[in-house]
């Protein structure tokens, strides 16, 4: 880890986009929202010089991961977009980018930004991976790692030689501190799979998208606290829903437990309500209550 350098390319709290750099090969690692998506390529290119940024590694398809990645595209046109197979599949769809398009619109409201140049369309995966496939850039070598539970699409990184994981949102938001907040979109079960499957990788670092880069020691309490905040809230949710709570009792408890601090600063109102919501169907399906 010595001559890699990782930094945090963030310009709104909400956005997950960082670069990976070790001297030879730069990698941008999600990209953060559209209407940030110059200003994160500004920040780039402000440390690469005249140096080439090489690759973007996208871990899912959500607006605020993955837009950025085409005003980066403007500033360095030979850059290769990484993505997971699905993923691409997503972004040949014109209601997928109009459902991206109108949540991006939304938030950059809320900050805001009533206008900016809009190149959804344009988004694009060069290299579709899926799962076990190598990545080699430069002297780095991922292997890509299905890793559904928040998204299909969502798929870690993972560098052996440097016992490094670029991971995703599947595992978990992390807070910095303890909390990890549980976030599975499609599949309960398949995160608890995708967090088993991590936990058995020779890891000593993780990066971990809207946060950073973790040490060793915060790397094994993210996965301890993934892995009982995804069963803790399940469990949880499931005796309201057995107990006939409401939803909106449900959604307070999910707020109450984890919407405050860092969480709050990175986490848009309305996108962990809609989240949310997903959840408590998901897991009233799922549990079968």
């Amino acid at each position: 880890m010595d001559k890699l350098k990782i930094t945090d390319v963030r310009v709104n709290p909400g956005d997950s986009a960082f670069l990976i750099d070790d001297g030879n090969t730069a990698i941008m690692y999600d990209s953060g929202f559209a209407f940030t998506g110059y200003s994160v390529a500004d920040k780039i290119k402000a440390i690469l010089g005249e140096r080439k940024l090489n690759y973007i590694f996208l871990t899912h398809s959500h607006y605020d991961h993955a837009l950025g990645s085409a005003y980066a595209l403007r500033y360095w046109r030979g850059a290769k977009v990484v993505a997971g197979e699905y993923a691409a599949k997503i972004f040949a769809k014109p209601s997928a980018k109009a459902v991206m398009r109108d949540l991006d619109n939304k938030f950059a409201k809320k900050c805001d930004v009533d206008s900016y140049e809009d190149l959804i369309d344009e988004l694009r995966v060069d290299i579709p991976v899926s799962d076990g496939d190598v990545i080699k850039a430069g002297d780095l070598e991922f292997i890509a790692l299905n890793l559904p539970g928040h998204t299909k699409c969502s798929i870690g990184y993972y560098c052996p030689r440097l016992k490094l994981l670029l991971g995703c949102e599947t595992i978990g938001v992390f807070d910095g501190s303890r909390e990890v907040v549980p976030s599975y979109l499609v599949g309960y079960q398949m995160t608890l799979d995708s967090i088993a499957r991590v936990e058995k990788l020779d890891i000593e670092n993780i990066l971990v998208p809207h946060y950073g880069f973790l040490d060793n020691d915060k790397t094994k309490l993210y996965l301890k606290r993934a892995k009982e905040s995804a069963a803790e809230t399940a469990a949880d949710i499931a005796a309201m829903l057995k107990a006939e709570k409401s939803r909106e009792e449900i959604m307070e408890y999910f707020k109450n437990k984890f919407y405050h601090g860092y969480i709050k600063e990175i986490y848009p109102i309305d996108a962990m309500e809609l989240n949310t919501g997903i959840m408590i169907d998901l897991l009233k399906k799922e549990l079968d209550y």
